[in-house]
């Protein structure tokens, strides 16, 4: 475990040059961490520590914690990571944090720490928040990656960060915030990455960004990328799905916002350091509870914004698609949205229809008024797929477009973009992510039948029969004539699977021999 390195040394005038195998750094320190091991071993895989704060005050740049499944008490950490050699705690399924760590109210606490990553754990009932991560106003943390945890019923948040650049969160569920917000990214941290991540049922936003010029720096958050992120059933205490204040020159793109009791995705000015100007809106699937406020919420001078190919809904009884307070219209850019047909420039106390709202701001003139019911497969069990012969069907604008969607599959599919978070034709059962359904997801599926949920085309978490049904179904429908007579195997017989995966191994050489 010791970190070494080569002398060159001088003789004669002559300089023995040590070669590359000569200069040895021992890197990858894999620590371990078990509820039934021992603070007093050496924290080997044969005898690992106890505690998580035991491993925190021994790591150094480029170790690896490997936490294995137990209930822990978090853990504190202040030693920094390099950018060829981060600091990794990585937990195993079933890895638990319900004790706050001994220094902070929090779960896991990294304080002024960089080049971290965090991934893996479950964190609960947490005083404060599940994961925090922080720098100072003249020390930013840095390149602080927070991924796959699970931060459920914390009190306050269920991940903060506070003067962090270039932090990444991804593919982590935040829920059941009792206070505020399931992510909260504050402190004029720049380059923010949220992507990929669950929220719901978080009694504020789902998402808050905020400058915080109140507490040193420049207050604005700039060059933030707020992707792909499923949210969900916040807001009854107030707030946004996607709140930003002081956030500039960012992109909000492919982000499923729904059952929202408060704002959709709030742009504005309260303690930033300037208005959230100059940001990208697009292909977002935004949809109002009865209870909310507005789809898409503008205000305080946020000028020079750009609203494309968004789905803005709302069951509210008279608010509507888009709140812009007149002195945020200046650069508004907005068109090719599919909205309800209510828009209003003073908190609505005044409503306008789309044709009024098109008249006054010379915008949307290729957007539409459309009903959930007429886009959606069915809004009210949270199935957000467009349907085929719906207005949002390739009638979105390419020059701003996302090139992937919701769920990270190409775009466009058609003739044109479609409007909205997911594309009509990314087809569920395409397994292997190539855009396209056919005996290659099959092959998948069956490698994943009974083992793991990569092959999971309804959502169940799970790769099994059901699965096969909706490869059957997309795959017909994609290209009918491509079956050529093949069979459908039924969904309990592997073998039959294993049949049409030949059958159409060898009609694709048929056809290749063909053209050879």
């Amino acid at each position: 475990m010791n970190r070494m390195t080569c002398s060159v040394v001088a003789t004669g005038g002559l300089i023995a040059a040590c070669s590359f195998f000569c200069v040895s750094k021992a890197r990858a320190v894999d620590f371990f961490v078990d509820p039934s091991g021992s603070d007093a071993a050496d924290g080997s895989a044969a005898t690992p520590w106890q505690t998580l704060q035991h491993a925190a005050n021994q790591v150094g740049a480029g170790d690896r914690v490997n936490v294995l499944p137990g209930f822990y008490a978090g853990f504190h950490l202040t030693t920094s990571g390099t950018p060829d050699d981060p600091i990794e705690f990585l937990a195993q399924p079933g890895a638990w944090i319900n004790q706050q760590n001994p220094v902070t109210p929090d779960g896991i606490n990294l304080e002024g720490a960089s080049h971290v990553v965090v991934d893996g754990f479950t964190v609960v009932d947490m005083p404060r928040a599940g994961v925090r991560a922080v720098g100072s106003v003249g020390d930013f943390a840095e390149f602080v990656t927070v991924r796959n945890v699970i931060a459920r019923d914390n009190y306050k948040w269920g991940i903060f960060t506070g003067f962090v650049n270039d932090l990444l969160i991804e593919r982590n569920e935040t829920s059941g915030a009792d206070d505020e917000h399931g992510i909260y990214v504050s402190n004029s941290g720049d380059r923010p990455v949220i992507r990929e991540n669950e929220i719901w049922g978080n009694n504020a936003n789902g998402i808050h960004m905020n400058g915080d010029a109140s507490l040193g720096g420049d207050g604005i958050i700039s060059d933030a990328l707020v992707a792909r992120n499923v949210i969900y059933d916040n807001g009854v205490g107030g707030g946004s799905g996607i709140n930003m204040d002081g956030v500039q020159s960012s992109r909000i793109e492919n982000n499923l916002i729904f059952d929202a009791h408060a704002s959709g995705i709030s742009l504005y000015r309260i303690d930033g350091g300037a208005p959230s100007m100059g940001n990208v809106v697009v292909n977002n699937t935004v949809h109002v509870a009865s209870d909310g406020r507005w789809a898409l919420n503008i205000q305080n001078g946020s000028t020079n914004n750009v609203v494309r190919n968004n789905i803005l809904f709302n069951q509210h009884s008279f608010r509507g698609a888009v709140d812009i307070s007149t002195d945020s219209l200046g650069g508004f850019d907005s068109d090719h949205n599919v909205v309800i047909s209510r828009f209003t420039t003073n908190g609505g106390d005044s409503v306008l229809d789309l044709a009024e709202w098109q008249s006054l701001t010379g915008g949307d003139a290729n957007s539409q008024v459309d009903v959930p019911e007429a886009l959606f497969v069915d809004w009210t069990t949270g199935d957000y797929d467009i349907l085929p012969n719906s207005s949002a069907v390739d009638t979105g604008a390419a020059d701003v477009a996302p090139l992937n969607d919701l769920e990270g599959r190409p775009r466009p599919v058609g003739e044109g973009f479609d409007i909205g978070a997911i594309e009509l034709g990314v087809f569920r059962a395409d397994f292997n992510n190539d855009g396209t359904v056919d005996a290659f997801d099959l092959a998948q599926w069956q490698g994943d039948y009974g083992i793991n949920s990569f092959s999971d085309a309804d959502d169940d978490e799970d790769s099994d029969g059901r699965d096969l049904l909706i490869w059957q179904s997309e795959y017909v429908l994609e290209d009918p004539a491509s079956s050529n007579g093949m069979a459908i195997p039924e969904p309990s017989t592997v073998l039959l699977a294993l049949a049409a995966l030949v059958m159409r191994w060898r009609e694709i050489r048929r056809s290749t021999l063909r053209l050879a």
